[in-house]
């Protein structure tokens, strides 16, 4: 049986995490979040796939990849948030459920990233706290993926039922 599948996408500067103003994003690495993503995703039954990259064109191509394999993306598309429409395109040709995560809150920086292009896609957010973002995101959109899957209908034995009220 085929597991289900999260992918995590990780935007330009993520892979400095550790090193890149400890002050405002911690001490940990990107490959720390993806650990603990990785875990609550193992707990749930789900595999996580994980793709970082600097250039927005690697982050579409991994959502197209993902189309019709993936049941949900959760995306921390560090400055790409900002301007990155190409991404939010991608997005948007994507069914499943998208969340938005960021270890700061944007909101509560500078103004000019205030605005999220990938926001108006997403079934959820997660800003704002820190590493423990990155299991929570995997949860929330597991979660989601989980309340859009079709549940089985249980056979009634009546093979004969057109679904016609008459019939009944």
């Amino acid at each position: 049986m085929p597991r289900h599948v999260v992918l995590l996408l990780s935007g330009p500067n993520l892979n400095l995490l550790g090193t890149r103003q400890p002050e405002i994003y911690g001490t940990d690495t990107l490959l720390d979040h993806v650990q603990a993503a990785r875990r609550a995703a193992t707990e749930r039954g789900w595999d996580l796939e994980h793709r970082q990259s600097n250039h927005e064109g690697d982050l579409v191509d991994a959502v197209h990849a993902g189309i019709g394999r993936v049941e949900a993306i959760v995306v921390n598309p560090g400055a790409l948030t900002h301007y990155g429409w190409s991404l939010h395109d991608a997005l948007a040709a994507f069914e499943g459920p998208i969340v938005e995560l960021h270890l700061s809150e944007p909101r509560e920086r500078e103004p000019w990233r205030h605005h999220s292009v990938v926001e108006p896609l997403a079934t959820a957010r997660v800003a704002g706290q820190g590493g423990t973002g990155y299991p929570q995101a995997v949860t929330l959109a597991i979660q989601a993926a989980a309340a859009e899957a079709p549940t089985a209908v249980p056979d009634t034995g009546d093979a004969a039922d057109t679904g016609d009220p008459g019939d009944r």
